[in-house]
């Protein structure tokens, strides 16, 4: 009876040994598994080790921002102080402002320690103080691939988040509206120029520019194949827009979103020399929304609105 009873403790004792070991190594896997869990996100500014599914967030970059909405992930942080009309909800307070679109708040950025930064153009020279804070991936768009930058950039955030099903359908939608708009654009057989007003002063952008995506892609031949390609386009007068002669004139007002009040690009352009153009006469000046197309370009929403404001444009 005594042996039996010894017997039963020992192997009583056996079992809790061996269960806590294996819940150790379940332990162990686990961290193992949560370790290995990272992509690296290669990109203009070099190689990034991001973590799947990060929970904090801060994006500088408003098309991305766009991508993220539409995709249903949450984010932490962003420059609140421009952000696009239709992105609104994001000057809540249930997000947090970490400074301006050129000017990070890195103290308010550290104490929120984030997960992932990710930024653009606007941010490229704060690059490796951000990237001290947490891992950062730069997401600006290579404008001389316009549409292949923006998909690569969708695909990857759809890897980073684990919403590639979704990326992928999302674009296939994308791509179907453009490529209606393409064949659309060709059958017009008209030219087009796009101009940035600023202030009073203008400047054209061509093929493969921030804006070139109008020719590139949308099937709207440009008037003039050798405008400078720069990130402030090239510096024109109205004297050259009627020399060129344009069939549209598509107009994006810079004013309308970094100044208080209302849009001052028609007064601008509608002047004596625009309407001697063919473009103005036949009523074919196309105000394009600077939210889209100067703030938040590259996004899963901008970039279909944009394809949508060319088409509504040139019927």
């Amino acid at each position: 009876m005594k042996k039996n009873f010894v017997l039963t403790v020992l192997l009583g004792l056996i079992m809790v040994f061996t269960a806590a070991c294996g819940n150790s190594d379940a332990k162990n896997n686990g961290a193992s598994s949560d370790e290995s869990e990272k992509i690296t996100v290669t990109h203009q500014l070099g190689e990034t080790k991001v973590k799947k599914n990060p929970q904090n967030v801060i994006v500088f970059d408003y098309g991305v921002l766009d991508t993220l909405d539409e995709l249903d992930v949450k984010v932490t942080g962003l420059p609140q102080e421009t952000v696009p009309g239709y992105l609104e909800k994001y000057k809540g307070s249930e997000y947090e402002n970490v400074g301006g679109i050129k000017e990070p708040d890195f103290e308010k950025i550290n104490e929120l320690g984030p997960d992932l930064i990710i930024i653009s153009g606007r941010q490229q020279d704060s690059y490796e103080e951000l990237n001290e804070i947490a891992p950062t991936i730069f997401m600006g768009l290579d404008t001389s691939k316009y549409l292949e930058s923006f998909k690569e950039n969708t695909t990857t955030l759809g890897k980073i988040f684990g919403k590639e099903a979704e990326v992928e359908e999302k674009l296939s939608e994308v791509q179907k509206t453009i490529d209606s708009l393409n064949e659309q654009g060709k059958a017009t057989g008209k030219n087009g120029l796009i101009v940035l007003a600023n202030e009073g002063s203008l400047s054209a952008y061509g093929s493969g520019s921030r804006f070139g995506i109008v020719h590139d892609n949308f099937g709207i031949e440009p008037v003039d194949k050798n405008i400078e390609v720069s990130t402030h386009g090239q510096t024109i007068s109205f004297e050259y827009i009627l020399e060129q002669d344009p069939d549209y004139l598509f107009v994006i007002d810079r004013g309308a979103v970094v100044q208080e009040g209302s849009s001052s690009a028609k007064p601008l352009i509608e002047n004596d020399l625009i309407k001697k153009t063919k473009a103005y006469k036949n009523d074919n000046i196309v105000y394009l929304d600077p939210d889209y197309w100067y703030l938040s370009g590259g996004g899963l929403v901008s970039v279909t609105e944009m394809a949508k404001e060319i088409e509504e444009g040139i019927k």
